[in-house]
């Protein structure tokens, strides 16, 4: 290929970089907003919590009669990365879209991350058409729409870059897609600073000193980490074979699972599980939690999810993850703010089998100065997970495969 051949390419993707990145962005950015909106709308109507199986029943709706074909979501961005074979449609983002503000609006308990990642991703492989790549380019292109959303909706560019290439594992990465990925981050990065929506601040206002007792420490808290973010995937995949292998008809599925969501936050009191959670999560990190509150917001997370309504699952990983490293800080004695953003990113990579990418987002989040103890958390964590995540259809390769079929003398998938 002769330099001028090679300037036109790089300028090529730099165009599509940048087109992601905005319509990307301005899709978290939009959302972010309306999120909000929603969320402080069901607080001043407590009464919308009995509208959740109403609100159930439209999402299943429409997911059964027009949506069949992006219903998997997250799963449908890693499957065409693995066996590339036709454009995502456009739809999956305005609808998971609509799912997400409706179960957010009437108190189910969600996340956001597979919001802006799926939106991230139909975007991009629009992109496939418009300037006819092949299926190789198209990985590159899906890699760009998990990037992009993943940044724009945290406010962590490198750990969004880092994720994308991470979550389909790294070994089939192309130069190209890993230089593209940080590139198509910033530009979503900053095109949601453009539209001047703000992010969640954490700090951790006093890191000890790495010693051989504070190591000694982490390890145990880590595992416990690891074991949450198993508890956590096994209990989404738990409630969704449950209303399928129960409730033959889809839309019935979210109806039902929403009556029951209704009756438990009216019954046992219990609003601070609701939604995304953010208000307890800022308060983990100075306030010791009750030991059981992130198993109830695993608990809640789970059967909202399984049940069919639409949200992400890294917030509510943030909550567990946070709440647990609070409630560890009664015995363990490094200081709460230390546990809690531990946790909050080590929960994360274990259900998502992303240490790398977790490590990063504590850095951006939490600053330098903690990265050995989150470093050292998120990889121990990864290790203690199991196999089985957040994603039914990602590829779990590398270090823990091995380390378990030595150990176990198994196969991973049987964990």
């Amino acid at each position: 290929m002769n330099l001028k051949k090679t300037i036109l390419l790089s300028l090529k993707w730099i165009l599509i970089c940048a087109l992601i990145g905005f319509f990307s962005g301005s899709a978290s950015a939009f959302f972010l907003i309306a999120l909000e909106w929603v969320s402080q709308l069901r607080i001043q109507n407590s009464w919308f919590i009995w509208l959740l199986p109403i609100g159930g029943l439209f999402i299943g709706l429409l997911y059964h009669y027009h949506g069949k074909d992006v219903v998997k979501g997250n799963n449908l961005l890693l499957e065409e990365y693995e066996t590339p074979k036709k454009v995502i449609p456009l739809k999956m983002a305005p609808f998971v879209l609509i799912g997400t503000l409706i179960t957010h609006l009437f108190g189910g308990s969600a996340g956001r991350e597979g919001t802006a990642v799926q939106m991230g991703g139909a975007i991009a492989d629009q992109f496939s058409r418009i300037f006819h790549l092949d299926a190789t380019d198209r990985k590159t292109l899906i890699i760009l729409g998990i990037s992009a959303g993943f940044a724009s909706v945290f406010g962590t560019p490198l750990a969004g870059a880092i994720f994308a290439l991470e979550v389909v594992y790294f070994c089939k990465i192309s130069v190209k897609s890993s230089i593209l990925s940080f590139v198509v981050a910033y530009f979503a990065y900053y095109t949601v600073e453009l539209w001047a929506v703000h992010h969640t601040h954490y700090s951790i206002p006093i890191i000890p000193e790495m010693n051989p007792e504070n190591l000694l420490w982490i390890i145990p808290s880590s595992i416990l980490f690891g074991f949450a973010a198993m508890l956590f995937s096994r209990s989404t995949h738990f409630w969704g074979a449950l209303f399928s292998k129960n409730i033959a008809y889809p839309p019935l599925r979210p109806f039902v699972g929403g009556i029951i969501l209704a009756l438990a936050f009216y019954t046992f009191n219990v609003s601070q599980f609701m939604g995304l959670g953010v208000p307890s999560i800022v308060e983990a990190f100075s306030k010791p939690n009750e030991y059981q509150d992130f198993l109830l917001k695993i608990l809640f997370t789970g059967f909202t999810l399984g049940a069919g309504f639409k949200g992400g699952e890294v917030t509510p990983l943030f909550f567990v993850g946070a709440t647990l490293g609070s409630a560890l800080s009664v015995f363990i004695p490094l200081p709460i703010a230390l546990l809690a953003g531990m946790g909050f990113v080590a929960v994360f990579s274990g259900a998502t089998h992303t240490p790398i990418a977790c490590t990063i987002m504590g850095i951006e989040l939490f600053g330098i100065e903690a990265t050995i103890f989150i470093g050292i958390s998120c990889f121990i964590a990864y290790l203690a997970s199991g196999s089985v995540g957040i994603y039914h259809a990602q590829t779990v390769k590398g270090v823990k495969i091995r380390l378990y079929e030595r150990f176990k003398r198994r196969k991973l998938d049987d964990l």
